[in-house]
């Protein structure tokens, strides 16, 4: 989490904790899907900070929403930096993915948001998406180099399956089958047992 100002400088302790009031207040509103339909000034008042705190941190709209991204990047890249310091490669890619699926279900009204800022143009925002390819790149380079997951298919094919999972969201039956989109990732991932491919061709 960003403590500096824009000079650089470490920010005062109170200046902090409105900073946090902010993100905080605004991470709310984005999971109720309502980012969009506040008046920007609005985000002061419900934060209990004042007009001129909020502009001064957050100089408008879309500072605000990639300052919110940026904080659920973060957090998500760290999930999986713990996940693969502490399990098998394997089980840590799959607990992250699974963990993806969660979140999304979770926190709907958030990552829709989120997805539809990914969509956008923004270097900031593609630099915090590149972030989580990174940390997904290395779970299946990590995994790879154990020998448990094949080397001829890379992260992209893994973040686009994360995609499309998060696009699909209005589906009656999305968990379910987001799920099961996840188990077949993770049984295409897996390497094949030695002579497998005889066996099929017995």
């Amino acid at each position: 989490m960003s403590t500096r100002g824009g000079a650089g400088k470490p920010l005062r302790a109170d200046a902090r904790r409105n900073r946090e009031a902010v993100l905080a207040k605004a991470r709310e509103i984005f999971d109720a899907g309502d980012f969009y339909d506040l008046r920007f000034d609005d985000f002061a008042r419900l934060a209990g900070v004042g007009t001129g705190t909020l502009y001064r941190h957050f100089p408008t709209r879309e500072a605000l929403a990639e300052a919110v991204y940026h904080e659920e990047v973060a957090t998500l890249c760290d999930r999986a930096r713990e996940l693969r310091a502490t399990l098998p490669p394997a089980e840590a890619l799959a607990s992250f993915l699974r963990g993806m699926v969660g979140y999304l279900a979770t926190y709907q009204g958030l990552a829709r948001t989120l997805a539809t800022l990914m969509a956008t143009e923004s270097g900031a925002l593609a630099e915090g998406s590149r972030a989580l390819e990174q940390v997904v790149a290395d779970l299946v380079a990590a995994a790879v180099r154990d020998g448990t997951i094949r080397d001829d298919v890379g992260a992209g094919a893994v973040m686009m399956a994360l995609h499309g999972i998060g696009a699909a969201h209005d589906r009656p039956d999305w968990r379910a089958e987001a799920d099961d989109v996840i188990t077949l990732v993770l049984d295409g991932l897996r390497r094949p047992s030695p002579g497998a491919h005889r066996r099929g061709n017995s």
